[in-house]
């Protein structure tokens, strides 16, 4: 039966990539926006309240413009990303440039690795492209978290495997990346640093967005470990359906910095990258559903907190 079903999905949504830009965004305009917005209201209610915690100093009306906007570039997101299925390599590079990637490229040959540190912000699935930027000498990789509708997961993954990039389930990111440092495969992974973590693997709270975060670190102890090289991704949307990426090198030696440095450093980039553009951000997530405070919080967590403030951004040990 899900073969059935993904064959069906594949060649409806194969069929709609073979649209123009320019029909997609009317589609994205006229069809999709719409029904997302005004009918679903898909999870509109998390979006209001992310944007009002992250903009306390924002309007009412403010807060609603960016909303809207943000609607309307999730339908093109979704759009261009259907349109990964059969767009040439050589409009997709004319449509996601790429700046500092011969600076990853060096580092991966130097250090083995090189680790990229990005968010769900513009179209990240566009950055897959990177492949194509950089010798075939070098691999590139995704850590990725599959999806709960296995069509849609299988989907997903051909698009982002189209053009050579590997795909790294999260849960067995350690054992493929050691995998690949015995096979002395040079090799540039990216990793989405953004998403909220499941009580068991938040080591670190940060203020973020007004709001104090729980985050991944496991990115920073895994390239302390092999000596990987570390970049941030910085992604711009100069115009509707063209993107830029810079690569901007933090580190080749992330040992030098102390814990949870490079996780901080990230975070606060990215951070400045959502208040320059709100609006490219993907609001839609609940980034904040788990708090310290909360009642199913660990006692580690628990135990940070004192009269209602946070005194402590590591757990503290309880017995």
């Amino acid at each position: 039966m899900n073969n059935i079903a993904y064959a069906l999905v594949y060649v409806f949504s194969y069929l709609l990539s073979l649209l123009p830009y320019r029909i997609l965004y009317v589609i994205s305009d006229v069809i999709i926006y719409p029904l997302i917005y005004h009918v679903a209201h898909y999870r509109r209610h998390v979006v209001r309240r992310n944007l009002r915690n992250s903009f306390p100093d924002k309007s009412e009306k403010e807060l609603r413009k960016i909303e809207v906007k943000f609607y309307h570039y999730l339908c093109d997101y979704f759009l261009e990303t259907i349109k990964l299925l059969s767009v040439s390599k050589s409009e997709l590079m004319r449509r996601m440039t790429m700046e500092g990637f011969e600076e990853l490229e060096r580092s991966a040959e130097k250090t083995g690795f090189a680790f990229i540190l990005l968010g769900h912000y513009c179209n990240w699935e566009y950055i897959t492209s990177l492949q194509l930027w950089v010798s075939p000498d070098v691999k590139c990789a995704q850590i990725y978290a599959p999806l709960r509708s296995k069509v849609y997961d299988r989907l997903f993954l051909k698009i982002r495997s189209r053009f050579g990039n590997a795909n790294i389930k999260k849960n067995e990111s350690i054992r493929e990346i050691i995998h690949l440092r015995h096979d002395n495969q040079k090799t540039i992974v990216g990793f989405i640093s953004d998403q909220g973590p499941r009580w068991v693997n938040i080591h670190l709270f940060v203020p973020f967005l007004h709001q104090d975060t729980p985050v991944f670190t496991g990115t920073e102890r895994i390239a302390k470990k092999l000596g990987a090289s570390i970049f941030i991704a910085h992604h711009t949307r100069p115009k509707r359906g063209y993107y830029h990426c810079t690569y901007t090198k933090l580190t080749d030696t992330p040992a030098d910095f102390a814990p949870n440095e490079i996780t901080r450093i990230y975070m606060h980039d990215l951070e400045k990258q959502i208040q320059a553009e709100p609006y490219l951000w993907l609001w839609t997530h609940d980034r904040w559903k788990r708090q310290r405070t909360s009642p199913r919080a660990p006692e580690q967590w628990k135990a940070t907190i004192v009269d209602g403030h946070p005194i402590s951004d590591t757990p503290i040990e309880t017995r």
